[in-house]
């Protein structure tokens, strides 16, 4: 295998988002675990995720969605070729249009709320959906916040960091629990917006802050029309922004389907997303964040080279992701039970969660592929690509819902999930390949055979073990978490010796990056 000197570079800054990642994850699945512990699954609880969905949705189409693939690699050029004080201005300009684009979103939506819950869930009675739109009204100014902290993000990463806004998200998911504790006494509902708002407050305070520490002041300034980066940027934003609002159409047939399904059923589906959130952010973000602004740096007439590194980034994603797929699949009921299982969280909840657990599992691999490839094709200035990509996801999404819901009920829509993702990260990979009018060549024969063989071989370890010293399902919560635990360092003990013996070139990048960062 070819040799990219941008790779260590690459897997050191992943490596670094990963770290902070980590805390943001756990205080995450903390959360989702408090949350489940005093609402359980019902449909109040489908009320107020459908209300944060639509705020989410907004959230990451114009936050962390369009607005960190068009503004990053606009913003990393003119700090590398015009320097820190172009680029701050750079930055206060596109606040400014950020916070007026924002503050028409957020009155948008809270004049249609009626409008986008008729929508999203037209299975709600009169009462549940009066509810989700109250919530809705209430959480819709999470966007401005969020939003903020993601300009803040993306140059900070651009600056080369990538602890602060990988912490970002872990003191908003810390604002939540404390707020929630304080109130238990006088716990509802209503009480849960709230504290997703203060959360999005302390996510957009903290990066904002650390902009400042780092010479970079986001104040609003007054946009030129002359600013050709500016151009630039919103040039990029529109094309992707129309491929990204396809994409978030996804939770949205979910969220329509599961209406009409047993109450509950979209909180599970919720619940188990909420596990898959950490490693997909853990790992798929983290290594996504880390190779776009490298990306954008990128010679564009170097079609080789650009191959060679992004062929790279796709086998070290997958490197980490297959084997956390496996984990799920065989331990996603005992994951959800030692998460979940307590308070007014019921046993049905339990194991629709673990199964829907286990099926996104099966989807990880497209999910961290497809991530992988639209910062690509953002990189190269592939709207249309983009758009195909998000495009093939919906259409499959939604195919898949009508067969499969019938069938299969919740565990019909996780199905449907994950198969949109695994077919989408195909088209978006042949996509790319047409574009660089070379093949990727990420499959060759020799690293498959490596990889596969090493996560069949952890498959049949955990498997095996699983079947002789079962989960202790009525021990103490210290002995289950012992034998998750135990189960986890088995089965990537596992892998990473089988792939250490089969010499995967993986290691030595991380190798590389650990070395480079003692430097």
């Amino acid at each position: 295998m070819s040799r990219n000197d941008n790779l260590p570079g690459m897997v050191r800054h992943a490596m670094r988002m990963m770290v902070g990642t980590l805390a943001s994850r756990i205080l995450g699945l903390v959360r989702e675990m408090l949350t489940a512990a005093l609402f359980g699954a019902t449909r109040q609880l489908d009320a107020f995720y459908v209300a944060y969905t639509l705020a989410n949705l907004s959230r990451q189409l114009l936050a962390e969605g369009a607005l960190s693939a068009s503004f990053v690699p606009v913003f990393s050029r003119t700090l590398e070729n015009k320097g820190k004080d172009s680029a701050q201005s750079l930055a206060r300009q596109a606040l400014s249009v950020l916070l007026l684009g924002g503050a028409l979103v957020v009155t948008v939506g809270i004049i249609f709320a009626p409008v986008f819950v008729g929508i999203m869930a037209p299975g709600f009675a009169a009462e549940e959906r009066a509810l989700a739109i109250s919530l809705t009204r209430i959480m819709f100014p999470f966007l401005l916040f969020v939003s903020v902290g993601a300009l803040a993000m993306g140059v900070l990463n651009s600056m080369g960091s990538f602890f602060v806004p990988a912490v970002a998200p872990a003191l908003s998911n810390l604002a939540y629990i404390l707020f929630l504790t304080a109130t238990m006494k006088d716990l509802t509902i209503w009480n849960l917006s709230a504290a997703v708002l203060i959360g999005g407050i302390c996510h957009m305070l903290l990066q904002w802050y650390w902009c400042s520490r780092m010479g970079v002041m986001l104040t609003p300034a007054v946009p030129k029309r002359d600013n050709a980066e500016l151009k630039s940027m919103m040039y990029l934003f529109f094309p992707y922004a129309a491929g990204l609002s396809l994409n978030q159409v996804n939770p949205v047939i979910s969220r329509i389907f599961g209406s009409f399904l047993t109450g509950g059923s979209i909180s599970v589906l919720t619940y188990a997303d909420r596990i898959l959130q950490l490693p997909l952010g853990l790992f798929v973000i983290a290594i996504s964040q880390a190779v776009l602004p490298m990306l954008s740096r990128q010679d564009p007439n170097d079609r080789a080279g650009f191959r060679d590194f992004i062929r790279d980034a796709l086998r070290f994603d997958l490197f980490i992701i297959l084997p956390v797929s496996v984990g799920i699949l065989v331990l996603s009921q005992e994951t959800a039970h030692i998460l979940f299982f307590r308070g007014a969280f019921t046993e049905w909840a339990w194991h629709a969660t673990g199964t829907a657990l286990a099926i996104y599992g099966l989807g990880l691999p497209g999910m961290a592929s497809s991530t992988i490839i639209l910062r690509a094709m953002y990189a190269r200035r592939m709207p249309r690509g983009a758009v195909g990509v998000t495009a093939v996801t919906v259409a499959v999404n939604l195919a898949a819902c009508l067969l499969l819901m019938p069938l299969f009920k919740y565990a019909g829509l996780a199905g449907a999930t994950a198969a949109a993702f695994t077919c989408s990260s195909l088209y978006g990979a042949w996509a790319l390949s047409k574009n660089l009018k070379e093949p990727l060549g990420v499959f060759d024969f020799r690293w498959l055979t490596k990889i596969l063989s090493s996560t069949a071989l952890m498959f049949a370890v955990l498997y095996a073990i699983k079947t002789t010293l079962p989960y202790p399902l009525s021990a103490s919560v210290g002995l289950r978490a012992l034998w998750l635990t135990g189960m986890v360092i088995i089965g990537a003990a596992t892998y990473s010796v089988s792939t250490m013996l089969f010499r995967c070139s993986e290691w030595q990048w991380i190798k590389d990056a650990l070395k480079q960062k003692r430097n």
